[in-house]
């Protein structure tokens, strides 16, 4: 992974990447571009002699390869992290029938922590997932993550009040989730990157799919096996999960490598290694195109996650007659994976920061469809809806990587994502139990979708600075090197005006 502490150039830098061949059984880079084993002097002279060769440029992303089976991994952890998030509203329903009391009037605001709080922590965790992606790479990260994803939900099939689901699923399965996330978008940049548009929208597509099938499948489920054994079921997602990981090669290799001198060691390297310098690399910020994304993708966000908690609450008791209330997750999820793959491929035709205007479209009308969702009068209308959202939705999430590596370049990538999705963790957590409280307080979910629907428009408003803030340094930039270019010829010419003189006044002497 990218280095986050601060070396010299020569050592930051990899060598030209090779197309990867079969898959080996150790954590090694693949072959070219790590850094070999000190003790492997023959490996250490051709490392050299590419270093020279290459300079300081990065590793050329095979583009292909390996590449499309940690695709393939990716697009797994990205279904079934988010797939089982986005399908919470099937759970929630459930989770309020098996433990609702009586005299508890304000059940929904407590339910919906359980699921804002996963959410939340998934994003939470990111700026320490980028940094732990750093250290030891993506492969032992994801797989690290996996299990104990595994661990917080199976733990979440055995308690016996809704408090506890707050730990076990809120806190254990969402920092699993978020430590096995964040390493399969970091991992993709150094694969593709003429595809990378393409790439993201294929692996988050993922994610669209398991939320087209999980919400079907965990409505039967419940049915029949009821919520704790539907829980265990969904601990198989997590251990495909665990599996997938190690697929993550890395081309880059980790802080931890580079500071040990090799890359060869195994998996559970028992090598005393050395902490990196410099953890979180917060000069991000001085970039002000990053940080004015990095605040308005969150102010965006408060009412984001509201739709996917609550719509299922709020369809029955407003369609109490409708029986299949689990399609409008499955049109959310088809017209998103749509959208995944249609403006991921838009982005790779958009050039540089112009990107964001993807971004700021997608919220426009991710804001407008939450408004509408309490107009609607009739289950046909709340379907259009819902597939509305779900293509604007694709939008955002496919693009989000794609704009990372343009704002910061690749280096820097993995903290850039990680700071931002750290950042989402406070809307999306709190928006829900604020839409359940208003449920509880007023009895109707139809103020909770009107709020929900104001951040995304001011988020939007936000996010159109960065086209403007990056041409205004550009023209800075192309104005200060025309100075330095006049500059430079002006001392070119003084020095040919001297030289000449020189030479006339020597040959003024030699004749005398």
């Amino acid at each position: 992974m990218v280095p986050s502490q601060e070396e010299p150039a020569a050592e930051r830098e990899t060598n030209e990447a090779q197309p990867p061949g079969p898959a080996p059984s150790d954590d090694a880079p693949l072959p070219g571009p790590g850094p070999s084993d000190v003790s492997d002097v023959a490996a250490e002279k051709v490392e050299v002699e590419l270093t020279k060769s290459t300079g300081s440029e990065p590793p050329v992303p095979p583009e292909g390869g390996w590449g499309w089976l940690v695709m393939l991994a990716a697009m797994w952890c990205n279904g079934s992290v988010f797939g089982i998030q986005n399908a919470y509203g099937v759970l929630f329903v459930s989770m309020l029938d098996t433990f609702k009391a009586k005299d508890d009037d304000n059940m929904a605001f407590k339910t919906a922590w359980v699921g804002s709080l996963s959410m939340g922590m998934i994003f939470f965790c990111c700026p320490i997932v980028s940094v732990f992606t750093d250290m030891f790479g993506c492969r032992r990260t994801a797989v690290v993550g996996a299990a104990v994803g595994f661990i917080g939900l199976m733990s979440s099939s055995f308690v016996s009040s809704i408090e506890p689901l707050y730990l076990t699923y809120g806190i254990i399965f969402a920092c699993g989730c978020s430590f096995a996330y964040q390493p399969s978008l970091v991992i993709l940049g150094h694969y593709f990157k003429k595809r990378l548009g393409l790439v993201n929208g294929i692996v988050t597509a993922g994610s669209s799919v398991f939320t087209i099938l999980l919400p079907l499948l965990l409505g039967n489920l419940i049915s029949s096996v009821k919520l704790f054994n539907t829980l265990r079921i969904l601990c198989i997602f997590m251990f495909v999960l665990f599996l997938a990981g190690f697929t993550y090669r890395p081309l880059v290799p980790s802080a931890k490598e580079k500071e040990s001198g090799g890359s060869r060691s195994s998996f559970f390297s028992r090598r005393k290694l050395s902490p990196p310098k410099k953890v979180f690399n917060f000069a991000l910020f001085k970039e002000t195109t990053y940080a004015v994304w990095a605040a308005g993708i969150p102010l965006a966000l408060f009412g984001y996650f509201v739709p996917y908690v609550h719509l299922m609450n709020h369809v029955k008791e407003r369609f109490q007659d409708v029986n299949n209330k689990e399609v409008l997750f499955m049109c959310i999820g088809i017209t998103s994976g749509v959208g995944r793959l249609l403006f991921g491929r838009i982005a790779d035709y958009l050039p540089g920061v112009k990107k964001v205007y993807l971004q700021v479209l997608s919220f426009f009308f991710i804001g407008l469809m939450s408004m509408m969702i309490p107009l609607c009068s009739a289950f046909g209308a709340l379907i259009a809806v819902c597939l509305a959202m779900g293509l604007f939705d694709g939008c955002f999430i496919s693009i989000m990587a794609p704009i990372a590596f343009e704002l910061v370049g690749p280096h820097d990538a993995s903290q850039a994502i990680g700071f931002l999705l750290g950042f989402m963790s406070i809307p999306m957590t709190v928006g829900p139990p604020i839409a359940g409280l208003l449920h509880d307080k007023l009895g109707t979910y139809d103020v909770a979708f009107y709020l929900a629907g104001i951040p995304p428009f001011v988020g939007g408003v936000v996010l159109c600075l960065i086209p403007w803030i990056h041409s205004k340094k550009q023209r800075k930039i192309s104005k200060n090197a025309g100075g330095e270019k006049m500059e430079k010829m002006l001392e070119n010419q003084n020095s040919l005006l001297s030289g000449s003189s020189g030479i006339f006044k020597k040959d003024s002497d030699s004749i005398i």
